[in-house]
């Protein structure tokens, strides 16, 4: 691919709007509950094939992920059971505000949809 410049130049344009999508559909899932951000990084992995500015930023990314694994692999019980416990209020917290604008999803089984019509606000 690389030895001939016109088809590498397309696979170039190929490689950047594809990772241009992926970024885009997942920025837009941000505010939602789910993987915008893993689907963000998922995007600059896709440029970081061809474009050495993303390689920087893909490595940028692993150093702090490794940086946060590195301080919490050591920790106390209590120090990762409260990090696991803020981390599941802020989804809970997340999922509530997103009902609060859109209401409870369809999808959602009747009796916990019961439950949560029953929280304040909904």
């Amino acid at each position: 691919m690389r030895s001939n410049a016109h088809s590498h130049r397309i696979y170039r344009w190929a490689v950047g709007v594809a990772g241009l999508l992926i970024v885009l559909v997942g920025l837009a899932l941000v505010p939602l509950p789910g993987p915008g951000w893993l689907i963000v990084v998922c995007g600059v992995v896709v440029w970081a094939s061809e474009f050495e500015w993303a390689e920087r930023l893909r490595d940028w990314l692993v150093e702090r992920l490794r940086g946060w694994t590195a301080w919490l692999t050591p920790q106390a019980w209590y120090v990762k059971a409260t990090v696991g416990l803020l981390t599941t209020a802020l989804v809970l917290g997340v999922f509530y505000g997103l009902f609060l604008v859109s209401g409870v999803p369809a999808m959602v089984p009747d009796p916990v949809e019961q439950w949560v019509k029953r929280l304040p606000g909904l």
